[in-house]
């Protein structure tokens, strides 16, 4: 018998319903059913981030999308329904769609299948918030002893390393099909931040995240063997997509798994293997319609700054509609009030290594968008204003609490002082706060008194928590006294702080 398991019909894709209970839904009930669904909820970001990817490109595909942007306002402000989607979805070959086809399996590379035997690792393999790096130990053994996966996990496995796979070695060997098998690249969400336009329900995001497209939607990506692929003996040459289609179904990874019989009789996966896939250019405008481009190139995730410290760069996007009409020039179509929640995506990252996801959510509203992009800036401003100010602070305490310091020890000295983590963690909230007054209509000024009030007043508590430290004496009181002045100094700094930092306002 041959295994069969089909996405349009199996139930895979974990979802929320409108009153938040959970779900799992087929390709065919995620388009039947999508206003009745919150959205899709992986099991991390990337999961997410991998199914919307998935829904785009099978709607492309369909021929079911907006070709011009006033085509796409009437889209998402009259709900168009996706059943069309559905109804092209039913009508697939079903061999096309077969997860375990022998000679074309759904999203596979079927040329590894005469190395699976020998080869082959555990599922964990392809399991990306499992695995954190594909090396795993150091003598590999357990690779070998993954638990069997279901056929869905499976299937949301393949998908998510297509999108999110990490670059680095791949633990397959690089004679199989060619040396540059065992070099995997980067793939496309951990290349910089994704932003997605989020609506009520997950036809609503569909709708708003589907640019317009004026042609041939292009190649949709089934399986590997079914077009010209890039060799893995030869340096490769950075494939462009021919259309959305292409573009949101890219082959990130060479893949293929084994089915297995489960103990319940159904089918699942019991073995993997994984190398290189498509080398794809993502340069061109229609892969950067979500980029937030900040001094010249697309943001990119990063462990020192959280994302909502580069809100500003997000607003100013929407402000600026530097790329023509991408996203952002979409959205401010939008008629006034219509919210959205745009979402950010960014994978932190060494070759080989996971280290993070991060994400946030901002909110934009047609109308407002100058007062968020004023708000965002002002507030990101303050908050590294005040972060210099107690780094600052903290060094005038370390200069008289330890007048002799070797130089090899300033710096964990200098900690015991240094309150700037404190700080960031708590005014993250205090600034989406701020943006939510601003979306909801408060005055830019007011919201941000509000805010700076607070934002000062945790700063000065933060500061004094890691002076108590110091002992009661003389120096110890002095550093204290020294450290406590040289905040209030610069947060009132009539020339340099932000004006509603200052205990006294200009008038």
């Amino acid at each position: 018998m041959v295994p069969y398991w089909d996405p349009r019909t199996q139930a895979c894709l974990p979802a929320l319903t409108t009153a938040g209970l959970p779900s799992r839904l087929s390709l065919i009930e995620a388009f039947e059913k999508a206003d009745d669904h919150q959205g899709v909820a992986g099991r991390h970001p990337g999961e997410t981030l991998a199914m919307l990817e998935l829904l785009k490109a099978v709607s492309y595909a369909a021929d079911a999308y907006p070709e011009t942007s006033s085509e796409w306002r009437g889209w998402v402000t009259s709900r168009r329904p996706f059943t069309d989607v559905a109804d092209w979805l039913r009508q697939q070959p079903d061999e096309q769609w077969n997860l375990f086809d022998p000679e074309r399996p759904l999203y596979q590379n079927a040329l590894l299948a005469p190395f699976m035997n020998a080869h082959g690792v555990g599922t964990s393999q392809i399991v990306m918030h499992h695995v954190g790096d594909y090396v795993q130990f150091f003598d590999r053994h357990h690779l070998h002893h993954g638990e069997p996966l279901t056929a869905a996990d499976a299937f949301m496995a393949v998908i998510t390393q297509h999108v999110c796979g990490n670059g680095g070695r791949g633990m397959i060997p690089g004679n199989l099909l060619g040396a540059a098998l065992n070099n995997q690249a980067m793939c496309r969400a951990g290349q910089r931040v994704h932003v997605t336009a989020l609506g009520k329900t997950l036809g609503d995001t569909l709708r708003l995240n589907l640019h317009p497209h004026d042609g041939d939607p292009g190649s949709y990506n089934y399986t590997w063997t079914d077009r010209p692929r890039r060799s893995f003996t030869a340096k490769p040459t950075a494939h462009v997509p021919d259309g959305p289609a292409d573009l949101h179904s890219i082959l990130g990874r060479s893949i293929l798994v084994r089915p297995a019989r489960l103990p319940d009789g159904s089918w699942g996966v019991d073995r993997v293997l994984m190398g290189a896939g498509d080398i794809v250019d993502l340069t061109h405008a229609s892969a950067l319609q979500d980029a937030v481009i900040e001094k010249g190139a697309p943001l990119k995730a990063s462990a020192a700054r959280a994302l909502w410290r580069e809100a500003h760069s997000l607003y100013a996007a929407t402000a600026r509609r530097e790329k023509g009409m991408d996203l952002y020039g979409r959205l401010a179509m939008l008629p006034e009030g219509h919210r959205v929640t745009l979402w950010t995506v960014g994978l932190l990252a060494r070759p080989g290594k996971l280290i993070a996801w991060v994400n946030d959510a901002f909110p934009y509203i047609p109308g407002r968008d100058s007062a968020l992009r004023q708000a965002s800036e002002e507030g990101c401003a303050i908050a590294e204003y005040v972060a210099t100010a107690l780094d600052d602070a903290a060094y005038a305490a370390w200069r008289i609490a330890y007048p002799n310091s070797k130089p090899a020890d300033k710096q964990q000295q200098l900690s015991r002082f240094k309150a700037v983590g404190e700080h960031f963690a708590a005014t993250e909230p205090l600034f989406h706060e701020l943006l939510d007054e601003t979306a909801e209509g408060t005055p830019v000024p007011e919201a941000l008194t509000s805010y700076a009030t607070e934002v000062r007043a945790n700063a000065e508590r933060f500061l004094t928590d890691r002076l108590r430290s110091l002992p009661p004496s003389s120096q110890g009181h002095k550093a204290s006294t020294e450290a406590r002045e040289k905040l209030e100094d610069i947060l009132d700094n009539p020339r340099k702080a932000p004006t509603y930092l200052r205990k006294e306002q200009p008038a």
